[in-house]
């Protein structure tokens, strides 16, 4: 039987400043913990640096807020867990693993010992919320045009490197503007939170939408070829079509323009953009709510 100790650790100031001051051994942890603001580098750094006071085969760390879950080691019976909080911010979850049990003194010496490691996962925590919020759209909570403009030099070169497609969406709602003018912004900006969300619901998790402007959003898809990302586009268009918004005493019924382009060799960023707007305009040109690839 697996023996799992659920555990939160809630560390004050004063419970952090009353260790350090009887644990003075412990900086040298604390030191390689102040080296970095990534969650990954900051488990593996305290799991190696506890290794000889409390032996574990394996760590599992857990960040909901963020999507993320760090492992790494040979995974065996039995385990700790441990859910890490300070001053009312959550931090994620830490399990460590062996194949013998922890004792109630290895226990007891863990909880100190991660009094080391409390204050830089908030520090991490506050920097990538921040770096979170300056990559994302507030209205769609879609990335912004900031991120993609990252995110597409990142996996261009990444498709480039291992021979994997690319492609990319344009997505474009239709006679947007009349929606504007005729029932107000605040029924604009529920066309928009709304498509997001309809289009998210039909991604696959390595597949990112961005809010290009607008009433614009733009999906990457890596490892997709052009028959892939056809498919997905028609799909969504599909899904915008079958959803009707209710406002006010009104229904609206909206529709979608998209545009498809595939990675090609001699691509630029320039370039592979501009044949998925291109495409995208072209579906407009011929009468809307429809998808348009080029090959």
């Amino acid at each position: 039987m697996n023996n799992k100790s659920a555990n939160l650790a809630i560390i004050s100031n004063n419970t952090f400043e009353a260790t350090k001051a009887v644990n003075l051994h412990h900086y040298d942890i604390s030191s390689a913990l102040q080296t970095t603001l990534e969650f990954n580098e900051l488990i593996a750094i305290f799991s190696s640096k506890i290794a000889n006071k409390i032996p574990h085969s394996a760590f599992v760390y857990k960040n909901t807020e963020f999507g993320l879950e760090v492992k790494s080691g040979i995974f065996t019976r039995h385990s700790c867990n441990y859910a890490l909080k300070v001053e009312q911010q959550q931090l994620g979850e830490l399990k460590l693993m062996r194949n013998h049990k922890f004792s109630e003194a290895d226990l007891q010496l863990l909880e100190t010992l991660l009094c080391c490691l409390i204050y830089p996962l908030k520090n991490a925590t506050l920097f990538h919320q921040a770096l979170k919020m300056a990559h994302t759209d507030p209205l769609t909570q879609t990335h912004n045009r900031t991120a993609f403009n990252d995110s597409i030099k990142r996996e261009m070169s990444l498709a480039t490197r291992n021979s994997k497609s690319l492609s990319l969406i344009f997505f474009d709602i239709d006679h947007f503007k009349n929606i504007n003018d005729v029932y107000g912004h605040d029924c604009g900006d529920i066309t928009l939170t709304f498509s997001a969300k309809w289009i998210k619901e039909n991604l696959r998790e390595s597949d990112i939408v961005f809010r290009y402007g607008g009433e614009e959003f733009v999906i990457l898809l890596s490892d997709t070829d052009a028959n892939g990302a056809e498919l997905l586009a028609e799909r969504i268009r599909a899904s915008i079509e079958s959803h009707t918004i209710a406002y006010g005493m009104e229904t609206i019924k909206i529709t979608a323009s998209l545009g498809v382009s595939t990675l090609r060799g001699n691509d630029t960023i320039e370039s592979f953009i501009q044949r998925a707007d291109k495409a995208m305009y072209l579906a407009k040109n011929k009468g809307r709510n429809q998808v348009i690839a080029t090959r």
